[in-house]
Order: structure tokens, then sequence, then C-alpha cells
């Protein structure tokens, strides 16, 4: 059992999310030039209860993030690009797969009474989603496209309606992201091929091309359905993590068309209360985003599950007695 420091509380996990980030750990055993050199417990979609300290009892959304709060980039208000981060389940600090963990009181995030405990770990990737729109700045009446349809995009998804976005395309090559993205709010879906038919049917969709493209795929296929998507000046947010670390397209495509790429890094710590606050109010349903359920004792289960993207979100709990 752990023993939290002066500035930590002890937490019991009650459910974790595994994410895209997730599987490049378990198929590549690092992310980009992150590598795994020891031991490491993943986790970082996180939600549970306090066990210790005047609030216990609280069940909260862990923000997986850990800045130093005194860097250039933390000073200025980007925590998320802090020069001595920690972040659960990468490097050396270990993440949510586990009974128990201690964490700093100020990243708790309480969840609002009638939000499960599963949507509460939700609530952090809906915190990037977030992030992800704050950077394309998308206007209400603008046309939005959604490259991928995981549970990332679906989170982007919910998040521009819950924003008042009415115009949302989702493209996505598996035919149950796409319903459930319908089913989330967007108002049109094409399915994605290796093609040029999904390109057509795409500028045929928004015409004179998107506002705004949140790409959350990370691949290059996605990539260039992106850059086509996207109307000339328009802006094209990447939130994929690409496979091997890198990423092509064709620069004439987004030169020509003078496009604005911002590259998404995980979300702010108001992003985590502002996610909470959109789960309170009943405006986005993190729940119907769960499709697999496993105890910690079938971790290897759940991974296989997650790298086979046969449903949405794999969800992990650890309360949950083997079967």
């Amino acid at each position: 059992m752990p023993s939290p420091a002066e500035d930590e509380v002890l937490i019991r996990v009650l459910a974790v999310g595994l994410c895209g980030s997730d599987a490049h750990w378990f198929e590549e055993g690092g992310i980009g030039d992150a590598v795994v050199g020891e031991g490491l417990i993943l986790g970082h979609e996180l939600s549970g209860v306090i066990e210790s300290g005047p609030r216990r009892g609280e069940r909260v959304a862990i923000d997986p993030s850990i800045p130093c709060l005194v860097c250039p980039p933390c000073l200025a208000g980007r925590s998320n690009l802090c020069a001595d981060l920690r972040f659960a389940g990468h490097g050396r600090t270990d993440g949510g797969l586990r009974g128990h963990l201690v964490w700093p009181e100020r990243c708790l995030v309480p969840i609002p009474d009638h939000v499960s405990a599963e949507a509460g770990a939700l609530l952090e990737p809906l915190g990037v989603a977030l992030h992800a729109i704050d950077l394309g700045r998308p206007e209400k009446d603008e046309h939005v496209v959604v490259v991928g349809g995981g549970p990332i995009g679906l989170a982007v998804v919910s998040a521009l309606r819950a924003s008042g976005v009415g115009r949302i395309l989702v493209t996505d090559r598996l035919p149950h992201r796409l319903q459930a993205a319908l089913e989330l709010g967007a108002s049109q879906i094409i399915a994605a091929t290796e093609d040029a038919e999904e390109l057509e049917l795409l500028m045929g969709a928004v015409d004179g091309g998107a506002g705004v493209v949140i790409e959350t795929a990370g691949n290059d296929m996605a990539l260039g359905s992106a850059l086509t998507a996207a109307r000339p000046g328009g802006r094209v947010v990447l939130v994929g993590i690409p496979w091997g670390d890198r990423s092509g397209f064709a620069a004439s495509t987004a030169r020509r068309k003078e496009l604005t790429l911002a590259m998404c890094r995980r979300m702010l710590p108001e992003d985590l209360v502002r996610a909470a606050a959109l789960a309170g109010e009943g405006r986005v349903d993190l729940d119907a985003l769960v499709s697999h359920r496993y105890p910690l004792a079938a971790g290897e289960q759940a991974f296989r599950a997650l790298v086979e993207r046969s449903g949405l979100k794999v969800m992990v709990l650890p309360d949950r007695e083997a079967e």
C-alpha cells in the first residue's frame, strides 16, 4: 500500500480507461523517443475515491499530469508543455492500473454525484478533446471534420455538439465507430477508404472545405484526408499519435491552401474542470463510449481488445472480481 507524501492523498482506483497511447506502449514498447527501460504501470485515464485527508470519501477524476509549475511554459500558462512534467504511465511515473495510488491533491477534480466512475475516468480524454477544439477555434456555423472515430474522435464530436457546432462530419474505417458518431451528434459520416472515393465524398460533403479539421487517427492516410477536407486558409489540428513516430503529407496541398497545422499535446488543468462541468450538466454522454469492461486480473485481455479495435472504449475496473 503506497504512503502519501505531504501534498498527496491515497486514492482507491475505481476505473481506468485504456487509450491509444497505451496501445503504443503495449505494441511498440514506447511512444516516439520515449521508450520503456524498466517496469512501468500504465493507465492515465483515471477515476478513484480519496481514502486519506480531509477530502476522504470524495470521488475524483485524476489529472495524469503533474507539472512543476515553475518552468517557463508553466509560468506562461502552458503547463501541458512543462519542461519537468511527470505523467501517469509514462517515463518513471507509474499509472493507475492498480488498486491504489498516491497523487497530488491539487491534481484531483471532483466527479459530480450523478456521473459514473467510468465516465469520471473519461473526463481526461474529454479534456484532451476540449484542448484540441480550443486549438482549432471553430465557429458555431463553421463546418468541422473529425478524421478518426475512435474514443478521442468521439469525445471531440460530443464536445463540439455541446459547444453548439452543428455541422460535424466524421470519417473512419470502422462502421461501428461511424454509427457511434451519429448517435453522439455527428451530422454526416463517410467511410474511410484507401482510394480516391473517400476524398471525393469529403469534398462533396464539405462544399468549399471545412474551416476546421481535427485529426485523431494518427496515420498518414488520415492526415492526407484532413488536409484535403480543409478549406483554403483552414486550420488542421493533429491529435493522433503516429505509429513509428513519423508523419508525412503532400506539401503542395497544405502549401497551396496556406493551412495552419496545430499539434495537440494532452490538455491543460482547466480542461479537466471544464470536462467535469460538461458531464455534470448532462451535456455529454461519456458512458456511451464504454464497450468493454475487464477486471484488473484480465489486464492482458483488455489490452488485446484495445489493439483489435473491436469496440470503442476499453475500461479496466480494479474493484471488479475476475470471472
